[in-house]
């Protein structure tokens, strides 16, 4: 029986035409926005070095589509009281090489993760981790220096091979996982191929062979779908692809809640803002509405805060500031920036009013959208710049060292309140770019990963919300939506969509 698409980031099954000839030598060709950084899965970045990652390595969990912890590479596990986790290997685990995985692999990955010196960028997921130990080959007892509630949700990180991942920067373009697949080779900016990993535990993916392209642009990929060039594409897609695609019954689609936002990062450490009040002001000039409604077209949902509508811990009265231009300019007058001049242009002490919107160049929504608030903040007295580059040079170069003022990007994969909260707004966090630092709000959140009950978990989120929306570190456009599209074609039974863009589910592995 088939399953119906679920709403809210739940699990999507979809019906599919079956290639039942295509048995023994199954390929696919999928398209992706941006090239992997690296496929060490400790030290993944972006979108597609984790959604690779999720296929050439396991974790001692899985996440379903509907979030929910599952057994990996540990059959089960146990919790003696509320700091200790004990884990229980399956029997005879090996890497991609033929090599065994024992519990010493999961240690090493583990203490990596928490040790500053690494430089993993999701540390401050893996702080509360006091100590991992192997008992013995195939149990890992891990103790919390606290309860940790979200634990699990984490817990899907690759475990890497004790004896190669000390190779550094080559088993980074080389990695040797324990995924169902397995990386044959890669271009880099170009495409990789992925085989299906013959030692894999569980069952053999029923594609043999992947090939991942990267097409940065996303209309062209959307294109090369249509021309048959491409066998899956999935967000980030342009809206009118997006309802091109819907509508044309040669290919099979799944749309729903995604797990991410789109939103404005700013620059707290920059002296034009680093007063709340300036970025409460420039936030009154970003007209939500419109760039969701026309520029995304409705594929994104219009919300207010950091919560996502489809978490547990939303509470749609916390609102960020409205889009208000003349209020804007009065609050921008209050802290003396005014037309002293009579040109248009507001200033304080003979300074123009100059501000840079920044974002990337492979999502032309995105870079729509920073042309458009140019033109608002323009309208308001302020000369405002833009700078788009490409991803590597907009991201790693230019907001991850903090050198942005108002930065529009995405974050995706919240699995938890904690995952988009934690490691960036918490004062020295890992992905903390911008430098915000408010105690009121460590003091939420670290309240918010020490309880264990949900009520209490999503008062802590809701009061860090609160304070978040009034000091704008961070300005919320939109909630995303997620979509993928595939030839009907495509040689598995059934796909499974994930609203956090992994594949496994177009390989035919399905939860």
């Amino acid at each position: 029986m088939k399953k119906l698409l679920l709403s809210a980031g739940l699990a999507v099954f979809l019906a599919m035409s079956h290639n039942s000839a295509a048995v023994a030598d199954t390929k696919i060709t999928i398209g992706v926005d941006v090239d992997a950084g690296t496929l060490d899965p400790r030290l993944a970045r972006d979108s597609t070095a984790m959604r690779i990652g999720d296929l050439l390595f396991s974790g001692l969990v899985h996440l379903t589509p509907s979030l929910e912890a599952v057994p990996d590479l540990a059959e089960s596990w146990e919790t003696p009281d509320p700091t200790t986790f004990i884990f229980h290997l399956r029997e005879g685990l090996t890497f991609s090489d033929g090599s065994p995985l024992t519990a010493d692999d999961v240690v090493y990955t583990y203490q990596a993760l928490t040790d500053p010196q690494f430089g993993a960028p999701q540390q401050a997921l893996y702080t509360p981790i006091k100590a991992v130990e192997a008992v013995d080959p195939r149990t890992v007892k891990f103790t919390l220096s606290a309860p940790y509630a979200p634990l699990l949700s984490y817990l899907d990180m690759g475990i890497v091979p004790k004896a190669l991942a000390g190779n550094g920067a080559d088993f980074a373009l080389k990695p040797v996982g324990a995924g169902p697949m397995k990386l044959v080779r890669w271009t880099r900016g170009s495409e990789m191929v992925l085989a299906a990993n013959e030692h894999y535990w569980g069952k053999a993916p029923t594609v043999t062979e992947m090939t991942v392209k990267i097409i940065g642009d996303n209309s062209a990929r959307a294109q090369a779908f249509e021309a048959g060039n491409l066998d899956v594409i999935q967000s980030p897609l342009s809206p009118q692809d997006v309802k091109r695609l819907s509508a044309d019954d040669r290919f099979g689609h799944a749309i729903m809640a995604g797990l991410g936002i789109t939103y404005l990062n700013f620059g707290v450490k920059d002296p034009l803002l680093s007063d709340p009040a300036m970025r409460r002001a420039f936030a009154m000039l970003v007209d939500q509405e419109t760039l969701v409604r026309d520029i995304y077209q409705g594929v994104d949902e219009v919300t207010h805060s950091v919560l996502l509508p489809s978490s547990w811990a939303y509470d749609a009265s916390i609102s960020q500031p409205k889009f208000d231009p003349a209020a804007a300019v009065a609050a921008f007058n209050q802290l003396s920036w005014t037309d002293s001049n009579g040109d248009g242009i507001l200033d304080k002490g003979g300074k123009p009013l100059t501000v840079t919107i920044a974002t990337h160049t492979e999502d032309p929504n995105r870079v729509q959208a920073v042309e458009y608030l140019q033109a608002i903040f323009e309208m308001a007295g302020i000369k405002a710049e833009t700078r788009i580059s490409d991803w590597a040079s907009f991201s790693t170069n230019y907001v991850q060292k903090g050198e942005h003022q108002i930065a529009l990007l995405g974050w995706l994969g919240i699995v938890d309140p904690d995952r988009l909260l934690y490691s960036q707004l918490t004062t020295g966090g890992g992905n903390n770019w911008a430098g915000y630092s408010n105690p009121k709000v460590d003091e939420q959140l670290n309240r918010g990963r020490t309880e264990t009950d949900r009520a209490e978990r999503a008062k802590a989120y809701q009061e860090a919300a609160r304070i978040i929306a009034e000091d704008v570190p961070y300005y919320i456009i939109s909630a995303q939506g997620y979509q993928m599209f595939y030839a009907k074609d495509l040689p598995v039974e059934k796909v499974q969509a994930n609203p956090r863009g992994n594949l496994r589910g177009v390989i035919g592995l399905n939860d």
